[in-house]
């Protein structure tokens, strides 16, 4: 029997009524084929037969990404979150390696497919047209995002350009010869065309791209970096939201901008506090804690993802019940820096940095002096902006200021000195002293 998933979205009791079904079955389907979980939930005391449902979802165990490190170390070079013979896998892929050493994931052909219906759900929130068509600006290498990304709309019926192998400038070239009406990269590789494009006198605006569709970064929802963007090309960033071992899961809606819906239909959310591991009340931010309900090759189960969010309490203006991230991902709590007793957040940095249009890039360097961290803010001008770095430098440390409450340190970069990405950016260097 085929679920209409778009009506069930607009009933909260038949979100958590398909919930409950599904990670009933999921339990009844892994248990005892796969060594992991089979250990994890014997080790905590759960007899699969007592978890009924979202009721019970508590008294499973948590899930680090530390946990999954150590396991493939043990058991190289995949680990024992296998539910099924190694024969029955048909995909591997791979962590980006950015905060630690990169995770292999395998899926089977039922496991691809649910991700499949994960993308479907997500280009439908979009607002994806059957006549859209998706360029791809990036080398696929083994990290999952773009592969499912590309698939993705293959099924959904459109036509996709891989843009692998390509400098940013061919690239460029590409996108405009094959009428390319939706871009999928990240934040700061959508900036780095714009860079690009400007220096070669091509002008974004006249091309036939009217949405971005970005991920791997928080910029997608940093109002800033997102403004910078849209004003580059004149077109519509919609952010999404997803890890390689958890899977596609979030997504911001064409009517619905400033935000993410998670796709409860296909995982289970919680919003935690993260030192106490206990809900938040309604509204206030805390950490995503994931269980995915489809990947049965190898599932997650309370897995805490370090993201910090905070969900929407206001009324859907589409009538919608899905949990909806009021401002899409905050950040994440192990980026977080203490810097003379104030949290500080590189997506906060972010926030004031791309408000000044005359920084070309930036980047945040830190090192620790006498037990003390001491974070600068390297700043590359624009070409236009050079000959005024000072002035420059003091712009950016009297906006920090005034938005975070306290002095941070800035220098200038020279021209071409700071790096630019086609994946995730690393912008947070952390020094020996």
């Amino acid at each position: 029997m085929t679920i209409d998933i778009e009506s069930i979205w607009q009933d909260r009791s038949q979100i958590e009524a398909l919930q409950s079904t599904r990670l009933t079955e999921m339990l009844r389907t892994i248990i005892p084929r796969n060594r992991f979980w089979t250990s994890k939930l014997q080790a905590a005391g759960v007899d699969v037969a007592d978890i009924r449902g979202l009721d019970d979802l508590a008294r499973l165990p948590f899930t680090t990404k530390q946990e999954l490190v150590d396991n493939q170390q043990e058991q190289p070079p995949y680990g024992s979150n296998l539910s099924f013979p190694s024969t029955h896998y048909r995909r591997l892929h791979q962590t980006s390696g950015t905060t630690g050493r990169p995770i292999r994931w395998m899926d089977t052909e039922d496991s691809w497919n649910w991700f499949m219906e994960c993308w479907r759900q997500i280009y439908t929130l979009a607002g994806l047209q059957s006549w859209d068509r998706l360029f791809f600006p990036f080398s696929f290498g083994p990290f999952i995002g773009f592969w499912a990304a590309f698939e993705g709309a293959g099924r959904f019926g459109n036509f996709c350009i891989a843009g692998g192998g390509m400098s940013t400038s061919v690239r460029l070239q590409a996108m405009i010869e094959n009428e390319a009406t939706v871009v999928c990269c990240t934040p700061t590789y959508a900036m780095r065309m714009a860079e690009v494009a400007a220096a070669e006198g091509i002008d974004l605006k006249e091309t036939s791209v009217r949405m971005l569709l970005v991920a791997g970064e928080p910029g997608g929802t940093i109002p800033a970096t997102r403004a910078r963007i849209e004003e580059a090309w004149e077109a519509r960033v919609i952010d999404h939201w997803g890890m390689t071992e958890i899977g596609s899961l979030g997504i911001e809606s064409e009517d619905r901008p400033g935000g993410l819906y998670l796709l409860e239909t296909e995982c289970i959310a919680e919003i935690l506090q993260p030192e106490t591991l206990q809900p938040v009340a309604a509204g206030e931010v805390g950490e995503l804690v994931m269980t995915n309900l489809g990947r049965m090759g190898a599932p997650l189960i309370r897995y805490r993802t370090r993201d910090l969010v905070k969900a929407s309490t206001a009324a859907d203006p589409a009538g919608r019940k899905l949990t909806w991230l009021d401002g899409g991902i905050i950040g994440r709590s192990d980026d977080m820096v203490i810097v003379r007793g104030n949290n500080v957040f590189p997506s906060s940095i972010e926030a004031v940095v791309r408000e000044i249009p005359d920084i070309a890039e930036f980047r945040i360097e830190l090192r620790t002096v006498r037990a003390m961290q001491e974070l600068c803010v390297a700043i590359e001008p624009t070409p236009e902006a050079v000959n005024t770095a000072a002035g420059l430098i003091e712009r950016v440390q009297s906006a920090l200021r005034q938005r975070l409450g306290f002095a941070i340190d800035v220098r200038s970069a020279a021209p071409g000195e700071l790096p630019r990405f086609e994946l995730k950016s690393r912008r947070i260097v952390r020094e020996e002293s």
